[in-house]
């Protein structure tokens, strides 16, 4: 045998065991917090929210457990997905001791956050839940300070983050094929819970101020300040302004549903339209630099325009690859050290700041004034 015909077939012994590898890896064990959040059944199912697949439909995952403590709630969803009663428990303490999830999937309200973190922190156990983070800055860096000291992960998802089209708009950024960055319009929305028919359980949450915050800033004005974090690089804006109004204030009284909120830099402004006033869901991008722009038209559509040409052109991001293509993907490989979390989308850090944009958010809504960074 010579020496290309010895190489290629170690290369062929190599590619069968790690074939063979994925094949045998133990499944991630992962347990859900929650039903409330109608984000849950997007992993259930699969879909945008997860790209790769649905929870109860790939080797890579096993779903060890469930806590939810309305039994009718839970029933509507072993029904719908025909899930086993013996995967309902009454608290997180009594799931971990008894089937011992790696990770939990927390897809509560999002003033329950706190609570949860700290008691997973406690427990041993890593976080991904369903954005955003927190409502309050100092839940935020409650949860920092928890995961910090237990040495768990905190990660937060969002759907944008498995887009090819931000993730292409990212690359032009990076490879300054747009030069820096000069403004950002990102707009997030949709006609509005109650108009789409979204669950009563999501529906009541969304629209209490106490437990989802102030309606379209939080639900939709959260994803804005996590793609332009990433885009910074982790940078925070000097200062925060927003405008908060009720479109339909007989249909939520108690939130509003139209925000815009403006983060200043020192070379850079981005510009936050999150609304539930909208004709149809929109999730865009556009990032403008000092050579040309790149508009993410949705989850796969760019239009990239350099700043010497007479028009745009169209084209398609390029597929995202594992683990950066799926929330489940992504943290399977943040827990077993295979990436970093850095300033990615989902990382803890990046969301801090989220949530220190948000809170000044809503403190510029009501008084009318720029809220300087960082909050004090």
């Amino acid at each position: 045998m010579n020496l290309k015909q010895t190489v290629t077939v170690l290369v062929t012994l190599l590619a069968t065991f790690a074939s063979a590898s994925s094949q045998t890896a133990a499944p991630l064990k992962v347990g859900i917090v929650g039903l409330v959040h109608g984000h849950v059944a997007g992993f259930f199912g699969g879909g945008a929210l997860t790209p790769a697949g649905g929870i109860l439909n790939r080797p890579d995952v096993q779903l060890v457990g469930i806590v939810e403590p309305d039994q009718a709630l839970f029933d509507s969803y072993a029904q719908r997905f025909h899930l086993s009663p013996a995967l309902h428990f009454r608290s997180l303490a009594e799931m971990v001791a008894r089937v011992h999830p790696q990770a939990a999937l927390v897809f509560t309200a999002p003033d329950q956050h706190r609570a949860i973190v700290e008691e997973c922190a406690s427990l041993g156990v890593s976080v991904l839940m369903e954005k955003p983070l927190a409502i309050t800055y100092g839940d935020a860096l409650a949860m920092q300070a928890a995961a910090a000291r237990s040495h768990i992960h905190v990660l937060v998802d969002f759907e944008t983050s498995w887009y090819a089209s931000n993730s292409e708009a990212y690359k032009l950024v990076a490879d300054n094929k747009l030069g820096p960055i000069v403004k950002t319009v990102i707009r997030d929305g949709h006609q509005g819970p109650k108009e789409i028919g979204v669950g009563p359980e999501f529906l009541a949450f969304l629209t209490d101020p106490k437990r989802g915050g102030d309606g379209a800033l939080i639900d939709f004005g959260c994803y804005g300040p996590d793609l332009m974090t990433w885009l910074m690089h982790g940078e925070a804006p000097q200062s925060v302004t927003a405008v908060t109004r009720q479109v339909k204030p007989e249909v939520y009284p108690r939130v509003d549903d139209e925000a815009d909120i403006l983060l200043t830099y020192p070379h850079a402004v981005t510009i936050v339209e999150a609304s539930w006033s909208w004709p149809f869901a929109l999730k865009q991008m556009d990032v403008y630099g000092r050579a040309g722009y790149a508009k993410a038209i949705d989850s796969t559509q760019i239009e990239v325009r350099k700043k010497d040409e007479a028009e745009g052109h169209l084209t398609h991001g390029q597929p995202l690859a594992a683990p950066y293509d799926d929330p489940l993907h992504y943290l399977e490989a943040v827990l077993s050290g295979q990436i970093q979390e850095g300033d990615s989308l989902s990382s803890l850090k990046t969301n801090v700041i989220v949530t220190e944009i948000l809170d000044a958010a809503h403190q510029s809504a009501l008084t009318g004034r720029a809220v300087p960074l960082p909050l004090r």
